[in-house]
């Protein structure tokens, strides 16, 4: 059942209310006030907003017509909604209504010079070139060719790859997603396939070199890493064990097939790069290139190398500008972590807090009241205010919070991916900040539920911090009447 947040934004939005639009789009696009989310309504009031806006515009131009890529520099209204339409799932629209508004937006900001060009970029070469998609680009290809009757779709699949190049090479957010879709483009005909298979099954060296020469990338490390002679799992790069120490000669060319694999986007070349680097009779021995290598390995997923980047940043936290001490390295070091690097888990003890039993907390009881107020807020006609801090004295149990950090802690900014993040030096500077792992579900949710509340208030709402404590006082003293006589009777 649709809440009223969201029937009073889809009323407006109806009513021709732009900044509604865009928030009902925004809604169908992340799943807020419970919709469910498809992409291909958040297109249909996109498009309706997006028409609005320029119509806007083009009254204030005599030009009579405004196009994406005609803007050099598009006001902030047009690039708001821009960036909303390149965060449409393009692929997961198709046979919608809007379809063909999205198709057209994609391609202009694909070629305009503004932010959202990347994004709009990856989704059109992922929807044209991605192997698994191979059914949509029949269906898209018929499309094309009902509106438009000559429609040349190898010519747009080649752009699209122009695109993915740009991108694998760009440093964008887009980067390794590139990358992985450039090694799945990998040329994979029969040639290839029966020179791996020769080297798979019959350990035939001269199939293997001729089939790293051809491009592919399993075939360029695996050579690689026989000539630096990785003593444990060769072929699959994961566990390179000790080399043995070889000539500088064989680590060279050892380097060369690796680097060509690392180019094609593959993580465990970056680590093996990484390796090689730090080898004492290598003649380009750089520890500073190895430690970019794992880095890079580690921004694609490396399990070892995310583990080696978190104890570096650890160990050398004193010198590492952030705002928050061993953040940084937490992070690198949660996500080994979770791929199962038996290391990490006790590294990670010593970085972050671990307060995964709330009702062990100093909290619990005051918390289970915050709760049932906010379960029945409209019953209780709780102020603004009192809403805030029961959400505030929620996250507190959940986290073990000392009472200034309940009072003072910014919810909005708690959240990281893997911790939260308790910082109130702004008001205190004594207080040193607390990095506390997130180890349930109730902990997201909680989090999730207050941030929700607390970007929808005024900043000033909950006012300064002796406003706060009395404002706590009273609620506790309501909870205390309210309440405890329910939990003594259960």
């Amino acid at each position: 059942m649709a809440s009223r947040e969201f029937l009073k934004i889809l009323q407006s939005a109806r009513l021709g209310d732009v900044c509604a639009q865009q928030n009902l789009a925004s809604a169908y696009l992340t799943g807020a006030f419970k919709t469910p989310i498809q992409p291909a309504n958040a297109l249909i009031w996109l498009e309706k907003a997006y028409l609005s806006i320029q119509n806007q515009v083009v009254s204030e131009f005599t030009t009579g017509n405004v196009e994406i890529s005609g803007l050099s520099d598009p006001p902030p209204e047009i690039l708001s909604i821009l960036k909303q339409i390149s965060e449409v799932p393009l692929a997961g629209t198709f046979n919608s209504p809007a379809f063909s508004f999205g198709w057209e937006s994609f391609w202009k900001l694909a070629k305009a010079n503004i932010d959202s060009s990347h994004a709009a970029q990856w989704q059109l070469a992922e929807l044209l070139l991605d192997p698994s998609k191979k059914v949509l680009h029949v269906e898209l290809n018929d499309w094309l060719l009902r509106r438009e009757g000559n429609a040349d779709f190898k010519s747009l699949q080649k752009t699209a790859k122009e695109f993915l190049l740009s991108l694998a090479d760009s440093g964008t957010p887009f980067t390794n997603c590139a990358k992985e879709l450039l090694i799945k483009l990998q040329p994979k005909d029969e040639a290839l396939s029966s020179l791996w298979n020769a080297w798979i099954a019959d350990n035939n060296e001269v199939a293997l070199i001729q089939a790293a020469e051809l491009g592919l990338t399993i075939a360029k490390l695996t050579l690689g890493l026989r000539l630096a002679q990785f003593n444990e799992d060769e072929s699959a790069g994961q566990n390179l064990g000790t080399p043995i120490v070889k000539s500088n000669a064989s680590l060279k060319k050892a380097a060369y097939w690796i680097e060509l694999a690392a180019k094609d986007g593959d993580r465990d070349a970056w680590f093996a790069l990484g390796e090689i680097y730090r080898r004492p009779q290598f003649s380009g021995y750089n520890a500073a290139e190895s430690d970019r290598c794992f880095d890079r390995a580690a921004g694609l997923g490396h399990a070892q190398a995310q583990y080696r980047r978190g104890a570096n940043l650890w160990r050398k936290r004193e010198k590492v500008e952030e705002k928050v001490r061993g953040l940084q390295a937490s992070y690198w070091i949660w996500q080994a972590h979770q791929q199962g690097v038996v290391e990490a888990k006790e590294l990670l003890g010593k970085i972050l807090e671990n307060v995964s039993n709330p009702k062990k907390n100093d909290w619990y009881e005051l918390a289970i009241f915050a709760e049932k107020a906010l379960n029945h807020h409209a019953e209780h006609q709780l102020d603004d205010e009192w809403i805030l801090l029961c959400h505030r004295l929620v996250i507190a149990n959940q986290f073990n919070l000392s009472k200034a950090e309940l009072l003072l802690c910014d919810v909005g900014q708690l959240q990281h991916e893997h911790c939260v993040v308790v910082d109130i030096r702004y008001e205190l500077p004594k207080i040193l900040p607390r990095l506390i792992q997130i180890d349930t579900t109730q902990q997201r949710r909680s989090l999730l539920a207050a941030g929700k509340v607390f970007a929808g208030s005024e900043s000033d709402l909950e006012g300064n911090l002796r406003q706060r404590r009395y404002r706590f006082d009273r609620v506790t003293e309501w909870f205390k009447t309210t309440f405890s006589q329910d939990q003594a009777v259960a």
